[in-house]
């Protein structure tokens, strides 16, 4: 595995054994690096010139690793930027070794100095560094090894996380090891405590937080198995396996997020919710923690919500002009409900969210009963459920109809007491917005009446259901067009949108660094809105199947969540394949 992005022999440097003060120089300076960073607009040359002068006050920490540490240049925009500037190959997670190189060098300058032997051939020894210009470092292992290196650029997560793996097994695992099952007395907890305290764990439950955030990842899984601790991050609605630490030290890594999260650490048997706030490469980013007990420890979720860079826009959630004007003909109305339906993750939140921006005016008082408050909007009033106390969403709703507000949001229709005092919001003034689990928009209908909501009273106050799913965007990079074959338009029924004899052109996913040869990068959504019509309230009071209630929506003009993924198919946006993956998963 080590050999992997290492094979192009024009790209080694070469720093003979013999001649080691010529090891740093042989790369850059500060100068050069300054040229490359505003070069590619990741820095101006303030910022850079402000580093400096904190670098020079502190000269423990090579400047590049402050830049990353204040957040000035991401982690692996530094690392891409050395690599293009040197000639040297970027490193990927999986070109670490799977076994130990041995070598001279200790445990403690490898991980003080964030390097890594990768392979060791004849007397050329290969070499992971973070900072090529590291004029020390390189002296000091050319010397230590008396071998020349060739060099590679990787990330200090990356390589953080390799060492960890492969040299910190803990000599007292077997002492210090969890029953997943056991109750904990007070020096357990004590020694827990500890173990979560220490700076490796530290350092590695950061790093997980920083690849998750680089990775663009919307969560983050820590799942511990019998033989090991399995992290995984889930990057545009997909899953995806990240390099995963000893299994020995997941009672401390699980330990430490809990305290992060100001959570129980001695609670072991009962799920926990907290929440985090950190900041990320100059972001504030919040984070939601939820754990579940079991065979083998806890379970822990982590939910990544950047709240710098939530976009509260219709267009850039995938609303077409049509979709979006009559969206916000309904929302301009004084009373009745809106629905948003779909399941866990298809971005009904951020559609509410955005909806409530637009209805966020010196002239209305919008309150909202959520659980959690995924993000703070200015000028809105936000309720956090908390069951624990009481209150719950039917007893926040019963108090705040009191407070005289315009607009509500419930974050969720759960059972039939929230959807009665929704129904009776909805009745008695007030614009209601909330979300449902269902399929589809007509299927909504059919939930409400199944759960025991009135149907005269949800036919009175029913004014539009809004289905959606997101579907993975083609990497811009990578795509290539291809022709549609007639059996592929058939099989999707794809010349409704085409005009008559004219030839299609779709895409498909490729590949690439940009988008970690995936081919996808980047969400949107396809969206259904069904307009509660005068024929549509006949067939609520008389209730009509969720099939009966489609069929006369799409007489009136609606498009279906998979004809909107088929147009945004043969738009570039997406691949069939991918619309056909989410409709069915859904």
């Amino acid at each position: 595995m080590a050999d992997k992005g290492l094979e192009h022999e024009s790209n080694a440097c070469s720093i003979p054994s013999r001649q080691p003060s010529a090891a740093g120089e042989l790369i850059f300076d500060e100068a050069s690096l300054r040229a490359a960073l505003v070069d590619k607009n990741l820095l101006n040359a303030v910022d850079f010139a402000r580093a400096q002068r904190v670098h020079s006050e502190n000269t423990d920490e090579s400047l590049v690793a402050l830049l990353v540490r204040l957040g000035m240049v991401s982690e692996r925009a530094m690392a891409q930027t050395q690599a293009d500037m040197a000639g040297l190959p970027l490193l990927k997670p999986d070109d670490y070794p799977a076994q130990l190189v041995e070598t001279s060098l200790s445990l403690r300058f490898m991980k003080d100095q964030c390097l890594l032997p990768l392979a060791m051939t004849g007397d050329t020894l290969e070499l992971a560094v973070v900072d090529v210009s590291n004029a020390y470092s390189l002296r000091a292992v050319a010397m230590a090894c008396h071998c020349e290196l060739k060099l590679s650029v990787g990330l200090a997560s990356d390589i953080q996380a390799a060492i960890e793996r492969l040299y910190e097994q803990s000599e007292n695992a077997g002492d210090e090891s969890v029953d997943p099952g056991a109750s904990f007395s007070a020096v357990d907890v004590a020694k827990l405590r500890d173990m979560a305290s220490e700076a490796p764990v530290i350092r590695l439950v950061n790093q997980i937080i920083q690849r998750a955030v680089d990775n663009r990842a919307s969560d983050i899984h820590v799942e511990p198995f019998e033989h090991n601790l399995k992290i995984r991050n889930r990057i545009d609605g997909v899953l995806r396996d990240e390099p995963s630490p000893p299994r020995e030290i997941a009672p401390a890594v699980i330990s430490r997020i809990k305290i992060m999260a100001d959570l129980d650490i001695a609670e072991r048997r009962l799920p926990q919710d907290g929440r985090i706030n950190v900041r990320v490469q100059g972001q504030e980013l919040d984070v939601r923690v939820s754990t579940v007990p079991t065979m083998y420890g806890e379970s822990v979720v982590m939910r990544l919500l950047q709240r710098d860079s939530v976009t509260l826009d219709f267009d850039s959630l995938g609303f077409t002009a049509e979709q979006r004007a009559r969206l916000q003909k309904e929302l301009s109305m004084t009373h009745g409900m809106v629905i948003v339906t779909g399941p866990t993750g298809s971005g009904k939140t951020t559609t509410l969210y955005t909806a409530l921006n637009s209805l966020n005016t010196e002239q209305r008082k919008v309150i909202t009963v959520e659980d959690p408050v995924e993000y703070n909007l200015e000028g809105i009033n936000q309720i956090q459920v908390n069951a624990n106390i009481g209150l719950d969403f039917a007893s926040a709703l019963r108090s705040i109809v009191r407070q005289d507000p315009d607009v509500i949001m419930v974050g969720e229709m759960r059972d039939l007491e929230t959807a009665r005092i929704c129904v009776q919001s909805a009745l008695t003034g007030h614009l209601v917005l909330s979300t449902l689990h269902t399929n589809d928009a007509a299927g909504s209908v059919t939930r409400l009446l199944e759960m025991g909501t009135e149907d005269y009273l949800l036919n009175s106050t029913l004014n539009v259901i809004l289905a959606q799913r997101l579907v993975r965007l083609l990497c811009q990079h990578c795509k290539q067009p291809y022709e549609a074959e007639a059996r592929i338009i058939e099989e999707f029924d794809l010349q409704r949108i085409l005009p008559a004899g004219q030839s299609l052109k779709l895409h498909k996913a490729v590949g690439c660094e940009h988008c970690a040869n995936t081919g996808y990068r980047g969400r949107v959504g396809i969206i259904e809105i069904l307009t509660i019509s005068d024929k549509i309230r006949s067939l609520i009071l008389s209730h009509a199947s969720a099939g009966e209630i489609e069929a006369v929506a799409r007489e009136e003009g609606m498009a279906t969540m998979f004809e909107d993924g088929c147009l945004k198919a043969t738009q570039g946006l997406t691949t069939l394949e991918e619309v056909a993956r989410v409709i069915q998963e859904g």
